[in-house]
């Protein structure tokens, strides 16, 4: 077997192959002594079929096969010999017939990881947003709370305003015919939430109880059906009953709700879980100028296939948090695709941030320590306040114990690079925003 490996780019290789005659001819016998067990050929027995009766019955069939085998043993083959580390698939771009004393030739291309030399990564100069205590988001929080125990009540008011709950019956037209999906009865709406087609909300704000009103939209270009994308819809809706949220009283017993003695004790203890979350907020912060400056520093090509996996995995995390928020996708006029286009420049840049870790990580020798895995078990059970035996268990998956220990290398080694970096304090107003990307 000869095989001519040439680089297309820094991401990508194609493989030539040509398989000797000798080898395609053992193949086609090994086919078709399989075939010849199981084929049924009108008056013949199985296992009776004469050679050339078979061959012209089953050919189509035995060359799919023949070319299956060769293509599967030559190029996995080919990758262990020529030491080629691949992460996709083979794209079989060309190939040849299959036939008795012939050669078989076929080419593939397949995507490897770039080999980066990453330049420029110590002495960074880095800055860090100042953490600075804010009561008002403790108030909000303890709001937050509050309007978790309320309760919806039928508001004396005639008007509906923003915040309240619209009880309504709504159905839906396009070019005046209703459209699938368009019709409710009972629908409670929530005014401001924006779970409904932009502008249709806003006009419901200060409809009368009991009011019949034609509502005009247009739903948005990226939306779900492509039916219905981008195009003009009237709306009747009827408002049938306005109700709005009565919230509790702030004091002790309010406080026994949540496990506590009184409200001066939530307020502490949000107020320290506030601490926390600023300053885990304000340390990714930091980490992310630190990527985005190597990434500057560094330009490399992207393999596809990581990004497709990367946008795989952002739309796992934010399908996983609008199921607990009660809403979908499509609810918000977006699907896979639209996903994908709006979210691309992001996974790319993700991905390019962990090659070049990796690369750091292998250029300095950072390893795993003996302990590290078992620490980080450790810091996953409290903080996800689950038994450790159950997060070992869980990570005991090969595919969530890979992910786990390449993000502890990750981890390791951005904790190096901020130990040689110059980092200066400032505050918030005063970031440089070029130094930070937005990142999902």
């Amino acid at each position: 077997m000869d095989v001519q490996v040439q680089d297309i780019s820094t991401i990508r290789k194609q493989l030539t192959f040509s398989i000797p005659a000798e080898q395609v001819d053992t193949e086609i016998a090994n086919a078709y002594k399989k075939l010849a067990k199981t084929a049924k050929i009108k008056g013949f027995r199985p296992g009776k079929i004469p050679k050339n009766i078979l061959e012209r019955h089953y050919e189509p069939q035995m060359q799919e096969q023949v070319a299956g085998k060769l293509i599967n043993d030559s190029y996995f083959k080919a990758l262990v010999d020529h030491k080629i580390p691949a992460i996709s698939h083979p794209d079989i771009t060309e190939s040849g017939d299959v036939a008795i004393g012939q050669s078989f030739a076929y080419t593939a291309e397949v995507e490897i990881k770039p080999e980066i030399e990453v330049k420029d990564y110590t002495d960074l100069k880095l800055e860090r947003e100042k953490f600075v205590a804010d009561p008002k988001a403790i108030d909000k929080k303890i709001e937050e709370m509050q309007a978790s125990r309320s309760v919806l009540e039928v508001s004396k008011r005639k008007i509906a305003r923003e915040g309240d709950f619209a009880l309504i019956d709504f159905e839906g037209f396009v070019d005046g015919v209703p459209f699938a999906g368009g019709k409710g009865e009972d629908h409670e709406l929530e005014l401001g939430s924006g779970s409904f087609i932009p502008g249709f909300e806003d006009q419901v704000v200060g409809m009368k109880r009991d009011q019949e009103k034609e509502i005009s939209v247009t739903f948005p270009e990226e939306y779900g059906s492509a039916d219905l994308a981008g195009k003009p819809a009237t709306f009747k809706v009827l408002l049938k009953e306005i109700k709005e949220k009565s919230l509790p009283k702030l004091d002790d017993e309010f406080a026994k709700g949540f496990g506590m003695d009184s409200v001066e004790q939530i307020r502490t203890k949000l107020d320290e879980s506030y601490q926390v979350q600023e300053k885990a907020r304000i340390e990714n912060d930091l980490r992310e100028r630190l990527i985005n400056m190597l990434i500057e520093k560094n330009p490399c090509e992207v393999p596809e296939v990581m990004v497709a996996d990367q946008l795989e995995y952002m739309l796992g995390n934010i399908r996983s948090r609008m199921q607990q928020q009660g809403i979908s996708m499509e609810m918000l006029g977006m699907n896979e695709e639209s996903f994908g286009v709006m979210y691309r420049d992001t996974a790319v840049s993700q991905v390019r941030g962990s090659l070049i870790l990796e690369a750091v990580a292998r250029q300095e020798g950072i390893t795993l320590e003996d302990d590290d895995l078992d620490t980080k078990l450790a810091e996953i059970a409290t903080m996800s306040n689950a038994p450790l035996e159950t997060v070992k268990n869980y990570y005991a998956k090969p595919e969530a114990r890979q992910g786990l220990l390449a993000q502890i290398i990750e981890e390791k080694t951005l904790t190096f690079l901020l130990s040689q970096s110059t980092i200066k304090d400032v505050a918030k107003e005063k970031l440089n925003p070029e130094d930070k990307k937005e990142k999902e």
